[in-house]
């Protein structure tokens, strides 16, 4: 099966290891021959990357054969059964993109955008097939998180929805349905949440900066990582999740009252918080504390593998886990 990537930057690089891995022919597209160029190489070193922790079913060299790059459109959309697209959050950039995309990709095709915060609807709406539309917003990096945010519009085809479901599932991704579009999607919405009380925290100088990382890395983090917030709470009470909402949720909503969501975040804090990081590692050491990221979460990504047969043997046949 084909799939052509609409956008070589990073992300889109990151889509092209995805559906390369998993054997799919795919098709980078760009206006810029040099970024095309760019994005062969960064996607070659992420597959290096990826197979340096076992984490390839193919070698580097079979992948790399079935992705290829275009600069004319049409052309890249021959064949192709689904559509990422890559391009700026910019809402006029993306109603001219889907316009061009409703005109040229085949009639079966899925269009998907790879969109963090424009609902589908606002750039879909006027478009002929719109019922084939839809945001499949990654988490960044995708190649190493696997979680994808699906948001169909009120007009697209449940059809289509299932089957990009499938497609996304299938290259290894875990797709996620949102069953109306909201602003922020999902993963926003619950940064934003825990970003907002962080930063309410560092202002009122109740924590450190560095404690704030601190307690989500150790405190949080190590849970939510493999069984998330609800399973967390349901295993914190003897008898689940109903038990632990009995105790403690009037203490939640008590606690959640008092907290101020409408305040507005000053510079000092701010300040704080790049004083802090840069303390850590200059402005020009970002692109190696990015490479640091890559590898443990790769690391972690083989962890997460290799604790399936721990899954299996406390549920066996449970997928979900």
């Amino acid at each position: 099966m084909k799939v052509t990537i609409i956008g070589s930057g990073i992300v889109g690089s990151c889509w092209a290891v995805v559906f390369g891995r998993a054997g799919w022919s795919v098709t980078l597209y760009d206006t810029d021959s040099n970024r095309l160029t760019m994005a062969l190489e960064a996607t070659r070193t992420k597959l290096e990357q990826l197979s340096q922790y076992a984490l390839l079913n193919l070698t580097v060299a079979q992948i790399m054969q079935n992705i290829s790059v275009q600069t004319d459109l049409a052309t890249a959309l021959e064949d192709s059964v689904y559509v990422q697209e890559c391009v700026p959050e910019v809402l006029e950039i993306k109603l001219s993109v889907f316009a061009q995309l409703d005109a040229l990709a085949p009639s079966t095709a899925i269009l998907a955008s790879s969109t963090s915060n424009i609902p589908a609807s606002k750039f879909t709406e006027n478009l002929p097939t719109r019922q084939r539309c839809l945001v499949a917003h990654p988490i960044n990096p995708p190649h190493v998180i696997p979680l994808v945010e699906v948001v169909p519009t009120e007009w697209t085809d449940s059809s289509v929805v299932n089957q990009a479901l499938e497609i996304l599932s299938g290259v290894g991704q875990k797709p996620v349905l949102l069953k109306k579009e909201v602003p922020g999607f999902v993963i926003n919405r619950m940064q934003y949440a825990i970003l907002a009380e962080c930063f309410r925290l560092i202002e009122d100088d109740v924590l450190s900066v560095q404690d704030v990382d601190t307690s989500l890395r150790y405190g949080l983090a190590p849970r939510w990582s493999f069984m998330g917030p609800i399973q967390t709470i349901d295993l914190n009470a003897p008898e689940g999740v109903k038990d632990y909402c009995d105790r403690y949720l009037g203490g939640i909503s008590g606690l959640i009252k008092q907290q101020d969501n409408n305040r507005e975040f000053t510079p000092e804090m701010v300040e704080k918080l790049a004083a802090h990081q840069r303390s850590l590692y200059a402005t020009d050491r970002i692109p190696d504390a990015i490479q640091w990221r890559d590898a443990r979460l790769m690391a972690q990504l083989k962890h997460d593998r290799e604790c399936k047969e721990i899954d299996e043997k406390y549920f066996p046949g449970n997928t979900s886990k």
